[in-house]
Order: C-alpha cells, then structure tokens, then sequence
C-alpha cells in the first residue's frame, strides 16, 4: 500500500513540473511592428475610436465609439490580416484599464495627435 502511495505522489509531481500544454494556437497578427523606441514604451499617438469593437480573443481590448486610446506600437500588415495597433484606453471611467496594452484593428480609430514618429 505504501508503495501505491509513492507512485501516486511521484506521478502528482511530474505532473505539477511537466504541465501538458493546453494552449489554443492564434494566428500570427505581423512579422514586425513599429514602435517610438526599442521597448515600445514610449506612446506614438492618440486616437478615438470611430466604432464599437468587442475583442475577439485575450490580445485584443474592446474598444467603444468615441473613447481615447493612447497607441504605443503598429504592426506591420501581414498579407491576409488587417494592420492592428496597440495602445491602451485613456480616461477616468477605464481607470482599471489604464497601462492594460492591447491590440485594436487601426481601421476603426482616427489619429487625434501624432506624438512622435514610429520607426524603429
């Protein structure tokens, strides 16, 4: 009985070191993506969002019509994908959003004030 209980323990552990991966596979959205520095931390432009956008999976953010969003980096158009943007939502009602940076399609925002120029 012991022995049974060293193997079930022994197994639980292996477990534990050597998850299984569970993943779901998301499509590539770019090869490269332009930025204002080399980290993409500094913020390349404001934008407001022209229409509703629900997120359509954990690399997006949702957006809605009329909200500010500060944009940090701009992939590069892959050729069977839309041209996406990162940023994050600006404002007091997206407080628990602020410095959350996600992805956004660029189509659905207009650029209010262009910061800096993305080029690295």
């Amino acid at each position: 009985m012991t022995q049974s209980v060293y193997l079930v323990v022994l197994l639980l552990c292996l477990r534990l070191m050597c998850p299984l991966a569970t993943g779901i596979f998301m499509d590539k959205l770019a090869s490269k993506k332009l930025c204002a520095d080399d980290d993409c931390v500094y913020t390349i432009s404001l934008a407001r969002a022209e229409e509703d956008y629900n997120a359509s999976d954990c690399r997006f953010i949702n957006i809605k019509k009329g909200q500010l969003i500060y944009v940090y980096s701009k992939l590069m158009k892959e050729k069977d994908s839309g041209e996406f943007w990162a940023g994050s939502v600006y404002g007091e009602q997206y407080e628990d959003h602020i410095g959350t940076v996600d992805y956004f399609p660029s189509s659905l925002v207009s650029e209010q004030d262009v910061y800096q120029e993305a080029n690295k």
